[in-house]
Formats: C-alpha cells, structure tokens, sequence
C-alpha cells in the first residue's frame, strides 16, 4: 500500500483547504484510511478516519464540525476537507491506512510523506 497526499499551503485563518491522498492498493476489504498531524514540537495527533464503504466517519474533537473526511474510491482518493482554519492547525498532515477504526497511529501500517498546513493569524 503506498499513500501520497498532497493539497498543503499557506492560509489565512478562517480559510479553507482541501488535502489529498492518492493511494494504491488496499490493506483490507474494509480498510480505514485516517488523517493525522504533526506540529513541531508535538506528538502526532489523530484528525479524522473513514472506513472503505465510508459508512464511517469519525473525528478528533476539535476539528469537529470544520473538518470533513471523505473517499472516492473509484479514483481511490481519500479527501480533508478543511474549513474554519485556525492557527492551531497549523501542522505536517499525513494520511494512513489500517484495518482498525482507531484514533492511534500505532494502529495504523502504512503511511504517506506528510504534507505542510500552515494558517497565517
């Protein structure tokens, strides 16, 4: 399984951005693809998670009600829609797949190259 996301920059807070990962190949029939990040000096968090068939959908909670986690899994493509930026949410974003609905890295196996968020204030 190889994961590549993409979709970072720079944004005023407030602003949007929508993150990308391309992926190829599966872990499971039902995998579970999660959004983590990383702001220096801290421990990767979780952000969001979806279950292959995307009946679903959980959240870290405060990116709740901001953040939208999606699948297409034609173009097998996992998608964050990010809204309400903050400063806070300023981080290296990874995406990563596993077969348990977790909120823990160690959960997940396999992992793409991160890629940059940051929100201006």
């Amino acid at each position: 399984v190889q994961l590549q996301a993409s979709g970072g920059g720079l944004v005023q807070a407030g602003g949007s951005l929508r993150l990308s990962c391309a992926t190829s190949g599966r872990a499971s029939s039902d995998d579970v693809m999660g959004w983590f990040r990383q702001a220096p000096g801290r421990e990767r968090e979780f952000v969001a998670g979806i279950r292959y068939s995307a009946s679903r959908q959980w959240y870290e909670d405060s990116v709740k009600g901001r953040f939208t986690i999606s699948r297409d899994n034609a173009k097998n493509t996992v998608y964050l829609q990010m809204n309400g930026l903050k400063s806070e949410d300023t981080a290296f974003y990874y995406c990563a797949s596993g077969a348990v609905a977790s909120m823990w890295p160690v959960d997940y196996d396999y992992w793409g190259e991160g890629t940059l968020v940051t929100v201006s204030s």
